[in-house]
């Protein structure tokens, strides 16, 4: 198993680069305007024609030439849809609504600011050239580009495209992701289990993140602590990602490794200088299959795939794989860091004042479900850096998580 130089442990930030460097946007496919939602625009949106495409009516009311004149006799009308058919001459008004063609020449009153008698209409005050009027291309115009290449199409994004006319988009194929998860201990929620197990949390909770980031992700079945099963389990996947949860560490049962170099795995990433998760690993198989491996503690697995997997799938979508971090307050102290990142399980709230607050759980243990569920943040505590006292401000990773409102984690002392 050879890689990059260096295999071995490396720094947070030098993991993600090897990691964003060996994988690429993923190849293009179009899909229907309604079904692009969260897709990740392929090709960009270029406006074919001016918007609004004619001069527009701004309010409801009445559009005659802005000549000085104050009465006119009403010679039509025109509403989105249906403009008036003709020009309008010096003395002629139409009644004209909001979005509707402006006939030429015309500037529109208020309905508010005439009245009408009959076919006869007076206004107090004559109108200014272009009063009330929407101008051709003020939105947009024929060859402007709406939305670039990458971006990432929410309902804003969308209404752009729409109101482009364009009914079909090219859009970033979903990268298809497989997680397996490895244990003779893991058992699939909801199936017989025997006291020595113990369900398969951490493999659900990541179909669920790739699926919330955009990928098509499948689960399959826990695989045995055998250089056998997990070679079966893997040959022949037709994935752009497979993502493996535990045995990756170093004791006896820890096996997903040395049963992948028999299908060619080459490693860009060995171990990481982090906290929880230093096991997480990247390589390719043989045939070109990524793979993300991940530490078997749910907390590790999750962390880990806030800071590599969601940047992963986010670089195969083309888009920008950088972590979005802001900074708090402590509300506590927080001791001395050591020698590997660490990424601490928190709660992030905006106080009274308006001011960013965090605090990281008492216990950190990667183990603990309830943790992970109540937190909504992650404060990251870089590789030596020195203890702060509570106000400080440090840097914080929000989770798009709302925490859990059930039980909550049991104090640091207490019998687990």
């Amino acid at each position: 198993m050879t890689g990059e130089p260096s295999i071995g442990e490396i720094t947070v930030e030098e993991a993600r680069r090897r990691m964003m460097a060996a994988v690429s946007p993923l190849p293009g496919e179009d899909v229907a305007l309604g079904q692009a939602l969260g897709r990740t625009l392929a090709a960009p949106i270029i406006a074919t024609r001016h918007q609004p495409p004619f001069d527009a009516s701004a309010m409801d009311g009445w559009a005659m030439l802005p000549d000085g004149q104050c009465t006119f006799r009403i010679v039509g009308e025109s509403a989105a849809g249906h403009p008036h058919d003709g020009t309008v001459a010096p003395g002629e008004a139409v009644r004209i609504f909001t979005g509707a063609p402006v006939p030429t020449g015309c500037a529109v009153v208020v309905q508010e600011q005439a009245e009408r008698s009959g076919q006869t209409l007076t206004i107090a005050k004559a109108p200014l050239p272009r009063q009330q009027v929407r101008a051709r291309g003020g939105d947009f115009r024929q060859g402007d580009v709406l939305l670039g290449t990458g971006t990432p199409l929410d309902p804003w994004a969308m209404a752009l495209a729409a109101a482009a006319g364009a009914g079909e988009l090219a859009v970033v194929r979903r990268p298809r992701v497989a997680i397996l998860s490895t244990g003779e201990e893991i058992i699939p929620p909801g199936a017989p289990i025997l006291p020595h197990q113990i369900y398969n949390s951490g493999g659900p909770a990541l179909a669920a993140l790739c699926q919330t980031w955009g990928a098509e992700a499948t689960l399959l079945p826990p695989v045995g602590d055998t250089l056998v099963a997990l070679v079966a389990a893997v040959e022949g996947l037709d994935v752009d990602l497979l993502v493996t949860v535990g045995g990756a560490s170093v004791g006896d049962h820890d096996l997903v490794k040395p049963a992948l170099a028999r299908l060619g795995l080459v490693l860009v990433v060995d171990t990481v200088k982090v906290r929880p998760g230093k096991p997480v690993w990247f390589g390719t198989l043989g045939q070109g299959l990524r793979v993300l491996g991940l530490p078997g503690n749910p907390a590790s697995a999750l962390v880990c795939a806030e800071l590599f997997l969601r940047s992963l799938l986010a670089a195969m979508q083309g888009r920008d794989p950088a972590i979005t971090m802001t900074f708090a307050c402590t509300t506590v102290p927080l001791a001395a860091n050591g020698a590997r990142e660490n990424w601490m399980r928190a709660t992030l709230a905006t106080d009274a004042g308006g001011v960013a607050r965090v605090t990281p759980f008492n216990d950190q243990d990667s183990s603990l479900v309830t943790v992970l569920a109540s937190a909504n943040a992650l404060l990251k505590r870089p590789i030596g850096a020195g203890a702060v006292d509570a106000g400080d401000m440090v840097a914080v990773l929000p989770l798009a998580h709302r925490p859990s409102q059930g039980v909550a984690p049991r104090p640091q002392d207490q019998d687990r």
